[in-house]
C-alpha cells in the first residue's frame, strides 16, 4: 500500500533517530500498522530466525519518508538514490527496529542493495538532509513505501 501523502497530519512524532554529526536527525512517526512487511514470507522468516516479534513500526523520516511497515527490504530505493540518502540500519546497529528511536547513527551502514543484514532490515533515510528531490527512490519501491515531499519540512521542524 502506498505511503499516505498526509502521514504527518495523521501520525504523531514518536521520537528522533539522530545523526552523529550532532546537527541532523530524522523523525519516526507512529503508530505503525500492519502492512506488506507483516505478510511477506521472507520478512516473517527473518524475524522468526532472530526470535524477534514483527510489530508495527511506523514511518521513518519526514521529507524522505519510509513506511517501515510496508518496507520489505528490497533495496531498490538504496540502489536508485544518487546521493546515498538511505542505509540499511541493521548494517550499522544490529538492533530491533522497534528500538531505533533515540539512537544515534553515524551513517556508516551499508548503502548497497544486496548488503542488507536480512529481510528484517529497513532502508533508513539517515541522510535525509542530503536529498536532491530526484524522486528516483519513489519510482522504484515495489510496495510504494517511500514518499519524498520537500513541503514536509515544516512538519519535521515542528516534530523536533
Amino acid at each position: 500500500m502506498p505511503i499516505a501523502e498526509d502521514f504527518p497530519h495523521v501520525l504523531k512524532p514518536i521520537g528522533k533517530i539522530n545523526h552523529s554529526d550532532g546537527e541532523h536527525y530524522h523523525v519516526m512517526w507512529g503508530p505503525g500498522k500492519v502492512e506488506e512487511a507483516a505478510v511477506n514470507d521472507e520478512v516473517k522468516a527473518a524475524y522468526a530466525a532472530r526470535n524477534e516479534e514483527l510489530v508495527p513500526l511506523g514511518v521513518s523520516g519526514t521529507m524522505v519518508a519510509v513506511d517501515w511497515d510496508s518496507c520489505i527490504a528490497d533495496g531498490a530505493c538504496i540502489e536508485a538514490c544518487p546521493v546515498q540518502v538511505f542505509q540499511w540500519y541493521r548494517s550499522e546497529k544490529d538492533i530491533p527496529a522497534k528500538d531505533v528511536v533515540g539512537q544515534t547513527f553515524d551513517g556508516s551502514g551499508s548503502t548497497e542493495k544486496d548488503q542488507r543484514t536480512d529481510y528484517s532490515d529497513k532502508a533508513d533515510p539517515i541522510r535525509e538532509h542530503d536529498c536532491i528531490w530526484c524522486m528516483a527512490c519513489v519510482s522504484v519501491c515495489p510496495p510504494q513505501a517511500v514518499l519524498v515531499d520537500q513541503a514536509n519540512q515544516e512538519h519535521h521542524d515542528k516534530a523536533a
